[in-house]
């Protein structure tokens, strides 16, 4: 009979231990995830073989120009702005009466760490604020990718941007520049806002327009008309009259811009 009682007695130890170790595991857990994601974070800033420098920054602001294309496919000048204050490596977005799009912000995402790279800063102690201000109700699309990774360059390093010069082209997480639309319109706001150099990726200086060509021939009393568009190849310098140079990456992009 005793040893029955002590076996049961055993039992409710083991089961009052097993609770405890329950309840303890999981009020850890938080802490321990919490861990988990600090590292990881960590691990991102320094997931390659470049090693970052951690700097401290006072606060730096720009500003760039970029040609950009509205709902009705016109050309107009978009100001973007870019500051850098001490903080916790946040990316932070400030919206003036426009809507960013989810590739706009991927743009942004993409062009903060291009520019980290190219610094070879650690940004883990730097807030950077995008601003993105123009006339038009909506900007879409990732076309500003290139002058938001130059934009973001120039603050980082305390840089003055050439303000004759101006860009269009998406951002690519190797700091390749792809190739976008409406390079013509962008041409003509560029020079309208004052640009003197305008940069396009590679393979896009040259535009191809569709020239109508019309031939008629007559049947009896009828007459019959066909219209063909023959495409032509035309410089986009000469289409716009400003000047066009073509890149193929952010590093060929920053020697027109560093004065």
């Amino acid at each position: 009979m005793k040893d029955k009682k002590s076996d049961y007695k055993v039992q409710i130890a083991v089961i009052i231990i097993s609770i405890l170790f329950v309840f303890l595991v999981f009020y850890n857990l938080p802490k321990f995830l919490e861990q988990g994601t600090s590292q990881s974070a960590y691990t991102q800033v320094n997931n390659s073989n470049q090693t970052f420098e951690v700097v401290n920054i006072s606060k730096h602001n720009t500003t760039i120009i970029v040609p950009a294309v509205d709902n009705e496919g016109n050309g107009i000048p978009v100001s973007l702005s870019v500051e850098a204050i001490p903080g916790e490596g946040r990316t932070l977005v400030n919206i003036n009466q426009i809507l960013f799009w989810v590739d706009t912000q991927q743009s942004i995402r993409t062009a903060r760490d291009v520019a980290q790279t190219i610094t070879n800063m650690n940004l883990s102690k730097i807030d950077l604020i995008y601003s993105i201000e123009t006339e038009a109700n909506v900007i879409e699309g990732p076309s500003a990718g290139a002058a938001l990774t130059i934009a973001t360059i120039s603050v980082l390093e305390n840089k003055t941007l050439n303000k004759s010069v101006m860009i269009t082209g998406t951002i690519n997480p190797d700091g390749t520049i792809g190739p976008v639309g409406g390079i013509l319109a962008k041409a003509n706001a560029a020079k309208e806002v004052g640009a003197t150099l305008f940069l396009v990726p590679e393979g896009q200086g040259i535009q191809t327009n569709y020239e109508p060509i019309e031939t008629c021939k007559k049947l009896k009393s009828f007459t019959y008309c066909k219209i063909e568009y023959v495409p032509e190849k035309v410089p986009t310098s000469t289409a716009s009259g400003v000047e066009v140079e073509e890149v193929g990456s952010i590093e060929d992009a920053l020697k027109y811009f560093f004065q």
